[in-house]
């Protein structure tokens, strides 16, 4: 077990000290007549500090006693018969101290008549005020050790999480890298000169995915989001040409949104894949973006007129088919990212077309 902080320490001796304190102030007010004066209040003070500065003492030698036993692997009988033995050894020891004081002041024989009168009752009372003590600071060190492991594994799941984000970034970004550049390479054996005004878009896009990629949270405004989509359908367009009509619907109040980056292209490359590309006649695609009125977030809608499919075999089929790596990925992707704050969903239907609704918080 690793030293606990200076500051946790600190906490803990306070609270010792402040029980203390109110354990000798609840004895003063018990000891104290004030009806006959202020010399009886004095007294009160002098019994209460004679009789618990040895209690006070050893208390404070519980703590490491306690943390000791805690770094043990005791059974519970043994345990508590370590923990009988420590109490009858404190109270042996309060009532070492006590005589020790009351001989220093008083002499022998003051001492002896104390120790006399009060062995039962000091025993006793070292039994109580240990078991008190001990358990009071088992308590604290076990709530402090619930603490710090609630912290590793928050600590943990947080690692885990930002991981499994990379994980997914790296899952989508591939992807779109890989079909694009199945397209250059039709466009250069179709249009060289077309071919080269796409690889300079083509770099640009390749520098957002880039800056993008120093960490899986970052986050980039819509506008930068829809300016990388533009070229990416600019791309696509040159090799579909007339078959690929987009309907751009942007609020332009939402442009300053954030939003986790390539969140939209994977959707819109799902539309040309499956809605757009394989029918003669192509298809459109509607990109619309808006204010939810309820929670101000940004809403979000990819939506194709093409063939559509069942949706119950999204379900059934979750990273293969229609709904595409990055249906799936951004799916688990604002799981991890938004602790369940952000929505994904799907409405299709034979013929009826694909569409992609997404809520992204602000």
């Amino acid at each position: 077990m690793s030293s606990p902080p200076p500051a946790t320490n600190r906490r803990l001796w306070l609270s010792y000290a402040g029980a203390c304190l109110l354990a000798w102030l609840l004895h003063v007010l018990a000891g104290a007549e004030f009806q006959r004066g202020l010399w009886q209040f004095w007294v009160a003070v002098y019994q209460a500090s004679l009789t618990l500065w040895p209690p006070m003492l050893l208390g404070a030698a519980v703590l490491p006693w306690v943390r000791y036993l805690q770094r043990q692997e005791f059974s519970g009988g043994a345990l508590a018969g370590v923990h009988v033995a420590a109490a009858l050894l404190f109270g042996v020891a309060w009532q070492v101290l006590e005589f020790t004081s009351a001989w220093a002041m008083f002499g022998t024989a003051h001492a002896s008549a104390v120790l006399t009168q009060t062995l039962l009752w000091r025993a006793i009372w070292g039994v109580v005020v240990y078991a008190a003590i001990a358990t009071g600071f088992t308590a604290a060190l076990q709530t402090q050790r619930a603490r710090a492991a609630a912290v590793a594994a928050a600590q943990a799941e947080s690692a885990l999480a930002r991981a499994e984000l990379a994980v997914i970034s790296g899952k989508l970004n591939p992807h779109f890298l890989f079909n694009t550049l199945n397209t250059l390479i039709a466009l250069t054996r179709k249009d060289p000169q077309a071919a080269e005004a796409a690889l300079l878009r083509f770099a640009g896009m390749l520098r957002y995915v880039l800056d993008t990629k120093r960490s899986a949270t970052d986050r980039v405004s819509l506008a930068d989001e829809i300016e990388f989509l533009r070229d990416y359908l600019a791309l696509e367009s040159l090799r579909l040409g007339s078959r690929l009509s987009i309907d751009w619907q942007l609020d332009p109040a939402t442009l300053d949104d954030e939003l986790p980056p390539l969140t939209l292209q994977p959707l819109v490359e799902n539309s040309i894949l499956h809605g757009v590309a394989p029918r003669v006649m192509g298809g459109s695609i509607r990109i619309k973006s808006g204010r939810n009125a309820l929670n101000r977030g940004l809403e979000l809608s990819i939506e194709d007129d093409g063939p559509g499919c069942d949706p119950a075999k999204l379900e059934e089929e979750p990273g293969t088919g229609r709904r595409g790596i990055g249906l799936a990925a951004l799916k688990r992707r604002f799981a991890l990212d938004y602790e369940g704050r952000a929505r994904l969903r799907v409405q299709t239907a034979p013929g009826a077309g694909f569409r992609v609704d997404l809520l992204i918080p602000q």
